[in-house]
């Protein structure tokens, strides 16, 4: 793993663990809205945040997306 633009088992087995990591967050993330908590919206947002960053430089990284994208 960490050839660019290669797609194998260990390269999904990752990119599942990052999106069950960014859903995970996006979950938290819309309780805080749902139930109207400001302080824990603030800081889930910035948990979702990071969490798709992370999957985004994880492409980007093997070439399939730039971190623009």
């Amino acid at each position: 793993m960490g050839d660019v633009g290669v797609i194998d088992e260990a390269f999904f087995r990752k990119y599942r663990e990052l999106l069950d990591a960014e859903d995970g967050a996006f979950d938290e993330l819309e309780h805080a809205y749902e139930d109207g908590d400001r302080a824990h919206w603030d800081d889930d947002f910035a948990a979702w945040k990071s969490t798709a960053e992370r999957r985004a430089a994880f492409l980007a990284k093997r070439g399939i997306v730039t971190n623009g994208a």
